[in-house]
């Protein structure tokens, strides 16, 4: 059935920019001088000589932190593990074929957390804290591992915020690098830090005795580790949201900032994670504030009932599926791209698997196109030499006579596998589903535009055309790629379809139309969906194994493999209209 578009202001939906999970029953967050005195308690049960290890991720203001430690807990040494970390020069040297040259790729390091510390410093620091003659605090990045402590102290940040700390001046870790181009600070982050900072946490989740929220400096919060452990064991066995976030784009829309809710004063934004747990955060409650935690803690710690035991003995803890919405309504067009195959993103850059994706369009306008898939017949070598030429400045590349254009009406569904040249037009809100490799997007043309920076944003085009399915042209996409929907099953009150990916791709997508409650079932991995039609919706277990579970219009929300069987039925004012869900889930997971 036909679903016109409808005006942003009119689907203004009540979007949760800060859902919440409940800390454990008895569990608090503690403020201000209660951290502090936490810490001091624990500290002294241990004795006269206590070791408190504040392990902090790297991003964290460590200046910021000591400043707290030193005033909340008067009479105990400070001591900075990190005094005993590499030069620049030697970092810069020593990960220099993680890092390139080139300004947003770098390749996946494997390195620990002891690659980035000279041993001898290490081991005449451990020296001088094993002699301690007075309660000690020692802070910085590996404190809890250098020797063993009486408290051990976790520091959680959010990866976006230190996105946003880059962008401000903040440099990497022990980097002297603070006017650098923040996409080089977050490729440095990205493929070098965050995953030597994330091999180095993982333990720890079992051995902390306190976790840190340090996203806000000066205003520092702790809970225990029971209660972080509590929560995320209770997150992996009900549905949940990550909180999201929204950013402008060179190309950015509208549509996000009417019915999301946003800051008008902002001219735009271009896109919002929100369904990422690689990037985005989740936020613990105990009912009187919150408490900001990576999302990946969850993917870490219990990735068997969150993902499943198929989808994990095939991706390990890591979180394959990823949900972004892309605003440009009212905006401009995406850059002209494709994404690398599997074999080239192995080999170039370290990665396990490649970002092929979709593009499910939740609204557009009447003009609303994505270009898809070469044109049959179009000259090869000719479309090289003309993005050579755009790139150089000398032409404006003619993209129509070199790729297809499609109309995009609402509820249409495109698959891109990767390897295919694909963008979406102006005045379309897409909500984009897709393998999680979210960094790995070759630009071949981006419209004679720069960035919000002024500077014009990367262009990889050796990497593109090394990339590109030629042989995936007009007859080819329209067979393939466009109106591939298959009807599944019916019932009283709904009905479900198939409407993608591709064969090449390894996530299903299916969509159900519903009046009425409609039963799902994990079958055993897990699953990601969103609410694409109706203003609310509730989920909820058939044992009441969890507490009824509300989305919006608009929202993400992942259900762990270990619910098994759940229903969504429309809920709240209104609920005479039909709803539907979109639902993503590894193919050939399933268990039958």
């Amino acid at each position: 059935m036909p679903h016109p578009p409808a005006r942003a202001d009119e689907r203004r939906s009540p979007y949760d920019r800060q859902p919440v999970i409940g800390l454990p029953p008895g569990e608090s967050i503690r403020r201000g001088d209660d951290v502090w005195r936490a810490l001091r308690d624990a500290a002294e049960r241990a004795g006269d000589r206590a070791l408190v290890a504040v392990d902090a991720y790297p991003g964290t203001d460590l200046d910021a932190l000591t400043r707290e430690i030193r005033d909340g807990l008067p009479g105990f040494d400070i001591v900075d593990a990190e005094t005993a970390a590499r030069s620049a020069d030697e970092l810069a040297t020593r990960f220099a074929q993680n890092l390139t040259d080139d300004r947003v790729f770098g390749v996946m390091s494997h390195a620990t957390i002891d690659a980035f510390y000279d041993s001898a410093k290490r081991d005449a620091l451990r020296d001088r804290v094993e002699r301690r003659t007075a309660p000690t605090v020692l802070v910085g990045w590996g404190a809890a591992t250098l020797t063993r402590p009486d408290v051990t102290v976790l520091v959680e940040m959010a990866r976006w915020e230190i996105q946003l700390r880059y962008r401000r001046g903040m440099p990497n870790w022990r980097a002297e690098n603070p006017d650098e181009d923040p996409l080089r600070k977050i490729k440095r982050g990205f493929f070098l830090e965050w995953r030597a900072a994330d091999r180095h946490k993982r333990p720890l989740f079992d051995t902390a005795d306190f976790v840190l929220d340090a996203n806000q400096p000066g205003a520092t919060t702790l809970i225990t580790g029971d209660a972080f452990r509590g929560a995320l064991a209770a997150a992996s066995h009900r549905p949940f949201r990550v909180v999201p976030y929204f950013d402008p784009g060179v190309w950015g829309g509208q549509w996000m900032k009417q019915v999301c809710g946003l800051d008008e004063s902002e001219p735009n934004y271009a896109w919002s994670f929100d369904g990422v747990p690689e990037e985005n955060s989740l936020l613990l409650s105990d009912g009187d504030g919150v408490f900001q935690i990576p999302s990946i803690d969850l993917v870490f710690s219990h990735p068997r009932d969150l993902l499943g035991e198929r989808t994990f003995a095939r991706f390990g803890a890591e979180f394959p599926i990823r949900f972004d919405l892309l605003d440009t309504m009212g905006g401009g067009n995406l850059s002209l791209q494709v994404h690398p195959l599997t074999e080239y993103i192995h080999d170039r850059f370290g990665m396990a698997y490649t970002q092929d994706e979709s593009y499910y369009l939740l609204d557009a306008d009447d003009d609303a196109v994505v270009y898809l898939g070469l044109k049959s017949g179009m000259d090869r070598e000719k479309l090289g030499a003309d993005l050579a030429r755009a790139q150089a400045g000398e032409i404006s590349f003619p993209a129509e006579d070199y790729v297809n254009t499609y109309p995009a009406k609402k509820h249409d569904h495109f698959s891109i596998p990767a390897g295919t040249v694909h963008c979406s037009g102006a005045n379309s809100m897409v909500l984009e589903i897709s393998a999680t490799p979210y960094i790995f997007t070759f630009k071949m043309w981006d419209w004679d535009r720069v960035g919000l920076d002024g500077v014009p944003r990367p262009i990889h085009l050796d990497h593109a055309l090394a990339n590109i399915q030629w042989e995936r042209d007009t007859a080819w996409t329209d067979e393939n790629l466009i109106d591939q929907v298959e009807p599944v099953a019916a019932g009283d009150g709904w009905r479900e379809e198939r409407t993608g990916l591709h064969g090449l791709e390894f996530i299903e997508v299916r969509r159900h139309w519903f009046t009425d409650a409609v039963t799902h079932d994990t079958r055993g991995t897990v699953n990601v969906l969103n609410l694409v039609e109706g203003a609310e919706a509730v989920v909820e277990s058939p044992t009441g194994a969890f507490e009824p579970f509300v989305v919006h219009y608009a929202e993400t929300f992942i259900v762990p493999a270990a619910v098994g069987p759940y229903t969504i039925r429309p809920h709240g004012a209104g609920t005479g209209g039909e709803c539907a869900t979109v639902k993503a889930f590894v193919r050939g997971t399933a268990v039958s």
